[in-house]
């Protein structure tokens, strides 16, 4: 089983210092506002050095690919998650589900995360990958990861319908499950919730005919914590 320090590492890292690159993954209210340039998907702090921050200035130069549905604003993601009643089951639930009424846990994890440790049964799909291309653009991106010390840059998995496809068909009844989870529920800090990785992957099944599509609530974290079965994949 998976350690909760090695899981809480892989939050801590999606919640800090990727939401700084990466605005698909978070909220809007995690994102810099008068102190930051953002350029779809990536985030260039204004430094008090005028050396520092002409050396980024060729971000903006690079071109920007088309705002996909992935990088909607949350607020609307939201709105048609609630529309299209997409619920949020917590972990014990969610075990009792896919052990009683055929649901399907439908992990977006990273696969190097998944193989540490995993649900019985779950089905994974990476709703991000490592950046792949070397286009103008992507070479932007992983000089501005890199820039905050991350040199494995993710971006969205484009295949990612395409192999949810080829495992699930859209009558299935699937969970999406990520290390934080999310919510959609309102606080006075976060009056439209969290977004997290599992909600957008919610979000990008129900725009795509899945009819049967919930959420869990407090992660894989969660469900570690509570102790419920788990599978660790041994390395070849």
């Amino acid at each position: 089983m998976a350690s909760l320090n090695q899981i809480a590492s892989h939050s801590s890292l999606s919640s800090k210092t990727t939401a700084s690159l990466n605005p698909s993954l978070f909220c809007s209210s995690t994102m810099p506002n008068s102190s930051s340039n953002n350029y779809s998907g990536i985030t260039v702090f204004r430094s008090s050095s005028r050396k520092k921050f002409s050396s980024l200035k060729f971000f903006a130069a690079a071109t920007k690919q088309a705002k996909s549905p992935a990088e909607e604003e949350w607020k609307i993601k939201r709105e048609v998650l609630l529309s299209k009643r997409v619920r949020s089951v917590d972990v014990k639930e969610a075990s009792r589900l896919t052990n009683e009424n055929n649901f399907v846990l439908l992990d977006v994890r990273p696969e190097a995360e998944f193989k540490e440790a995993h649900a019985p049964g779950a089905v994974n799909v990476q709703i991000y990958r490592l950046i792949k291309e070397w286009t103008a653009w992507d070479i932007a991106r992983r000089a501005a990861f890199a820039f905050f010390g991350i040199f494995a840059g993710t971006e969205e998995n484009p295949e990612f319908l395409q192999l949810v496809e080829s495992k699930l068909d859209k009558n299935s009844k699937i969970i999406v499950a990520c290390s934080s989870g999310g919510t959609m529920k309102p606080t006075q800090n976060l009056p439209q919730g969290q977004q997290s990785r599992s909600l957008i992957a919610a979000y990008l099944l129900v725009l795509n005919g899945y009819t049967n599509v919930f959420h869990l609530e407090g992660g894989l974290y969660s469900w570690f914590k509570e102790d419920l079965p788990s599978v660790v994949e041994e390395e070849e």
